[in-house]
């Protein structure tokens, strides 16, 4: 009588989500900085799932899926963001555009109100 043995399938690691996070981390920004959107969020999103409590790579992602027009994606990962840390300015401006650009202009609003003041950016009378 034979014995099976069963084996698990673990998938190669791809280019994306090889090495440390910080070389994942510099080479998410190299695919950003080469405005290859969609690469940056490949690496990014392995990296983020591993280290979720920090928000530079989050927002970095976040701001790579709005490039992609992701933005349904960019909407989660931004909420996270401002979630986390209310007075992330950038996050707040990020999250406006994003939902501008899906034509849902009154949410838009209230965030890039925020945004401004937390900038100290008032319109002048």
């Amino acid at each position: 009588m034979e014995t099976q043995v069963q084996t698990t399938y673990r998938p190669e690691p791809t280019y994306y989500d090889h090495g440390t996070p910080a070389e994942r981390w510099e080479r998410a920004q190299q695919f950003f900085e080469a405005k290859d959107y969609a690469g940056a969020a490949r690496v990014l999103t392995g990296l983020v799932e591993e280290v979720p409590e920090q928000i530079g790579p989050r927002l970095l992602l976040a701001r790579a899926l709005y490039h992609s027009a992701q933005l349904r994606r960019a909407e989660a990962e931004l909420r996270v963001i401002v979630e986390r840390d209310p007075v992330e300015h950038y996050a707040r401006l990020l999250l406006g555009r994003t939902l501008q650009r899906q034509a849902r202009d009154e949410e838009a609003d209230r965030h890039l109100r925020i945004a401004s003041a937390l900038s100290g950016d008032f319109p002048e009378e």
